[in-house]
């Protein structure tokens, strides 16, 4: 039988590369976690100018100290052997690329990952643009062991969290991201004493399973012919980024921030009705969206009345 550890003599490798996996890396580091090796996404060109850009994961793990891996390819020889020189006993995995099985098999204890959503719902690399943009109620954290098919290993713990009525994907996010962070600890402490129980996603009764795809630009555009719950939901569940967007005479619209009205509008789906200070609606299926805050391409984001003060329709 494997001998049991404390969290603190635990052997860990963490990967992850966005802010919401530092939330995770830095609950290992105040908990007094032995984290052996940060793996991470390599430094890119980026922003103005093509300055070289890091990680956040990296940025925190030099603050910290921590020895850092930014491997190009997953299977490389060298990583591979890098890998392994650490004797890991578990790796953590928060938001990263998909592992190769002599990575996420390589520690005794496995590799878990740090997943937003209530697994086995929302599989996928958007969890919480996509239980905003559904009108879910409810949403949460997981964690689970790693195995071949994405997000499908078996569940080791979960965290519910409520979605509030107007609460934005972004807002959502980082509400997970601290959930997870917690979790992930609780899910360590009784792994590192081999009294964790896995639970297969298979033993979960689910009805239906809805899936959290990459969100590309053709999910972003708003369909006025659809009603306003699904528009208000859409618009909720991809701000602030990539953020909802149509066409208002001819110019791109981003909006992030909208209200709702149901009522029967007399005129057709995305037309607009404004007072040309205070308000901007656009009709839709069974009523009007009320942008609040919006940003025209060649202008930068702002607040209605802002906009309207600055702007005047042909």
């Amino acid at each position: 039988m494997t001998e049991k550890k404390s969290l603190q003599n635990l052997r860990i490798i963490f990967m992850g590369t966005p802010a919401f996996a530092v939330a995770s890396l830095d609950a290992l580091v105040q908990a007094g976690c032995n984290v052996v090796g940060v793996i991470t996404a390599p430094d890119k060109p980026g922003g103005r100018g093509m300055k070289t850009q890091e990680s956040a994961v990296k940025k925190y793990a030099v603050e910290k100290g921590l020895y850092i891996l930014q491997p190009e390819k997953l299977k490389n020889t060298n990583f591979i052997n890098e890998l392994q020189s650490l004797h890991a006993d578990v790796q953590a995995v928060v938001a990263f690329r998909m592992l190769a099985e002599i990575v996420w098999n390589m520690p005794p204890m496995g590799t878990i990952n740090v997943h937003a959503s209530l697994l086995p719902q929302y599989r996928g690399a958007a969890p919480n643009n996509w239980a905003v943009i559904n009108g879910e109620k409810e949403t949460g954290v997981t964690t689970f062991k790693l195995q071949h098919e994405i997000d499908t290993g078996n569940i080791l713990m979960q965290q519910k969290l409520q979605i509030g009525n107007e609460e934005t994907a972004g807002e959502l996010h980082d509400r997970l991201m601290k959930a997870g962070a917690g979790l992930l600890i609780k899910t360590l402490e009784p792994l590192a004493q081999r009294s964790l129980q896995e639970i297969p996603q298979a033993d979960f009764p689910v009805t239906k399973i809805k899936h959290a795809p990459k969100i590309f630009t053709e999910t972003c555009k708003i369909n006025w012919h659809t009603n306003a719950d699904s528009i208000y939901n859409l618009v909720r569940g991809l701000s602030p980024y990539p953020a909802a967007f149509n066409f208002i005479q001819d110019k791109q619209v981003k909006i992030y921030k909208c209200s709702k009205e149901i009522s029967t509008p007399e005129i057709l789906p995305g037309k607009f009705i404004t007072d040309g200070k205070t308000f901007l609606k656009l009709a839709c299926a069974d009523g009007f969206i009320h942008i609040l805050e919006l940003q025209m391409e060649g202008r930068r984001k702002m607040h209605i009345e802002d906009f309207l003060r600055g702007y005047r329709f042909q």
